[in-house]
């Protein structure tokens, strides 16, 4: 044992001296380790996979600057513009049959699956620059605050690449190591992804309709209700704000009964039920004047894809652009 993590090191040191800190080297080393043990894993071959990878400070450098950290407006102008909801209604016209066919099995609105592939990759046309591999050995090995969460999915990957046939040492995604047309991350792709296009494999770079199937699946699977809302305007902000939710995402806590009993009322609720659980959210932090809303489980079952009121928000909205008439 003790030539085998000797060679290891070795390994690590050689691929990693001349960028990454003692930290990435003595984390990777210990991954490996631990990894081929757990899983019954060629320790050398995993070795010389981590050795490939490359530290990059830039990674480190963009996942200090989320888009989700920005204010509501200039959020949303990033993503609802008219290339966006033009590119959206063409992808819903080249594959208005899987589109159908996923709407039939999981009950989600064609539009709101458009939607997000047009917000995560542009309908397929930004797939992501950075090496996976490098994506998540930086952050799993070099980003204490969530070094944890990034070696689970590296640890996914790697099993991914195993299942699924693909090469880690080129497969390419975002700077956090999201994969594909839908930007999965390897634990979600392993868990959510489906083949719907029956060829025995899910490919979310090249099949459409694996990645229709697999959104579509995704959102089921974290509580969407076929046929409910997702969120509903107020005319203006109550003149007295209570507790709201705001960029963080949270479960609908109370009902739309109850809101309006406090005199908070959308502009059409659309025939629902008192009961129907709901939340107030206004997103840029209850000034006077902004934009309120009504959301319901629909609303939080996007965050469940990526944790954001905003994204939700603007899901939300490009699917509505997306599924409207164009004039």
């Amino acid at each position: 044992m003790r030539t085998l993590i000797t060679l290891l090191s070795a390994l690590l040191l050689l691929a990693t001296a001349e960028a990454a800190p003692d930290s990435y080297r003595d984390a990777a080393a210990t991954f490996v380790t631990e990894m081929a043990a757990r899983h019954d894993l060629d320790a050398e071959r995993l070795a010389a996979l981590i050795a490939g990878a490359e530290y990059r400070q830039e990674i480190i450098d963009a996942m200090e600057q989320p888009y989700e950290g920005k204010p509501w407006h200039r959020y949303r102008a990033l993503f609802l513009t008219p290339e966006r909801i033009a590119g959206g209604r063409a992808f819903h016209a080249a594959h208005a049959e899987q589109l159908a066919r996923a709407e039939a099995r999981y009950g989600i609105p064609a539009p709101v699956i458009v939607a997000i592939i047009g917000i995560e990759t542009r309908y397929g046309e930004v797939l992501g620059r950075h090496r996976a591999l490098d994506a998540l050995t930086t952050l799993g090995f070099s980003y204490p605050r969530r070094a944890a969460f990034f070696r689970r999915e590296l640890e996914q990957l790697i099993l991914l690449g195993a299942e699924e046939g693909i090469d880690l040492s080129v497969v390419r995604g975002s700077y956090a190591g999201a994969l594909g047309m839908p930007q999965f991350i390897p634990s979600s792709y392993r868990a959510y992804a489906v083949d719907f296009d029956g060829d025995a494999r899910r490919d979310l770079w090249r099949s459409s309709a694996d990645v229709i199937g697999s959104v579509a699946n995704y959102l089921a699977r974290h509580g969407w209700r076929a046929g409910g809302p997702v969120a509903i305007p107020l005319a203006q902000p109550p003149a007295t704000m209570p507790a709201v939710v705001r960029k963080a995402p949270r479960a609908p806590a109370t009902t739309l009964g109850a809101l309006r009993a406090a005199g908070i009322d959308p502009m059409a609720a659309n025939g629902l039920a008192p009961e129907t659980p709901a939340n107030l959210m206004c997103l840029d932090g209850g000034a006077a004047g902004e934009r309120c809303w009504i959301s319901f489980a629909n609303f939080y079952a996007i965050t469940r894809y990526n944790h954001s009121n905003l994204y939700a928000m603007t899901v939300h909205q490009l699917s509505e652009a997306i599924g409207e008439t164009p004039p």
